[in-house]
């Protein structure tokens, strides 16, 4: 694979399939996700949400036309640093089929490029605790294990 010629865009509609199919292709994701066709109305909705709000953004990671990578960037304004905005970095998943050629690290170094442009002091992601090499791989990234960070699941 050339990653030179990988590009990165706004997802559609019509690469949700795609998108849900590698969030499930993954040893957490497919415990919690839920890839049929038709996808589920779910998805659907979720789809919708983010692409209406202008502090969410899906991006997806293209080679030759086929989605390769994904990721969920939400934007989010802080009282905390003066007022800074914050971008938060979710559901970052490669094709299985390409893991371990520089597709994550330059996913993730768009997301901080485009933290950038939208004026933001700080760009943040968790990683599940399940998943130590994810730990490595950002922190090789230049992102510190600074907080611990908590979940309640509902």
């Amino acid at each position: 694979m050339d990653t030179n010629q990988v590009i990165f865009r706004k997802a559609t509609i019509q690469d949700l399939d795609r998108i849900v199919l590698m969030l499930s292709d993954d040893v957490l994701g497919n415990t919690r996700e839920l890839y049929q066709d038709p996808l589920p109305e779910c998805y659907i909705k979720a789809f919708q949400s983010i692409n209406s709000d202008p502090n969410n953004e899906l991006i997806v990671a293209c080679y030759n036309e086929n989605i390769v990578g994904v990721q969920q960037i939400t934007f989010t304004p802080y009282l905390t640093y003066q007022g800074g905005w914050r971008a938060t970095i979710e559901g970052v998943r490669i094709a299985s089929s390409e893991r371990d050629k520089g597709i994550g690290s330059m996913l993730i170094r768009w997301a901080i490029q485009r933290a950038k442009e939208r004026g933001c002091r700080m760009v943040q992601l968790s990683t599940d605790k399940k998943r130590p090499e994810a730990l490595n791989f950002y922190e090789k990234l230049g992102f510190k294990a600074s907080h611990e960070g908590l979940k309640l699941h509902l």
